[in-house]
């Protein structure tokens, strides 16, 4: 199966919810550091949390079948503290998560989230647990993330989030995405080559 990756603009992200509950979930939880030494992140999602799932032994949340193909993934306080590395939303981004919700995260692991596409939106203690009650008693439930007017809604209902503005303005303009503006500015970047003279005299020798 051919992994659809976030490219551009993202205000809306629609999908089903999974839970892991448990403050200061920290990066090595979520790719333990033996997985580190990969060539690609490519099959990291199978990776994800592999220690905490050998230990619960199938009952894990990401191991539960009632949770296979959800995209919108509720955590609870400082989750993915500890170091810093890249890999732990590359896991939860390959294994198929597409936006995290939950009480505060690190803000490196938000920064890393943000440089892939991963909205991460904040709520009270409160309504973290309404939303993952409502998800634990109908895991088959659909839910609309809404960016651009910081909530998510289930049928008829809706809850408050919140982003930071520069970051919520970055999603709706596809700015988090670095390399779509460098492919959207060749011609910019072409002219800069010319003016370069280190660039020139490199070219002439080659």
């Amino acid at each position: 199966m051919v992994m659809s990756i976030p490219f551009g603009p993202i205000s809306i992200v629609f999908g089903r919810g999974i839970i892991l509950k448990g403050d200061d979930i920290d990066t090595d939880r979520i790719i333990p550091a033996r997985f580190l030494r990969c060539v690609t992140f490519d099959n990291l999602g199978d990776q994800v949390f592999a220690d905490d799932r050998i230990e619960l032994n199938g009952d894990h949340p990401f191991d539960c079948t009632q949770y296979k193909g959800a995209s919108i993934l509720v955590v609870n306080s400082n989750f993915g503290c500890g170091s810093s590395r890249e890999h732990a939303p590359q896991a939860l981004l390959r294994w198929g998560i597409r936006a995290i919700i939950g009480e505060s995260f690190a803000e490196i692991f938000q920064g890393n989230c943000l440089a892939l596409g991963i909205p991460c939106l904040m709520a009270d203690k409160e309504t973290i647990n309404v939303i993952q009650s409502r998800i634990l008693l109908d895991p088959q439930s659909e839910w609309l993330l809404d960016i651009n007017h910081q909530k998510i809604s289930q049928e008829q209902q809706s809850w408050s989030l919140t982003i930071d503005a520069g970051t919520q303005h970055m999603f709706i303009t596809g700015l988090w995405n670095t390399t779509a503006q460098l492919v959207s500015s060749t011609t910019e970047l072409e002219k800069t080559v010319t003016r370069l003279p280190y660039l020139q005299s490199f070219s002439r020798l080659n």
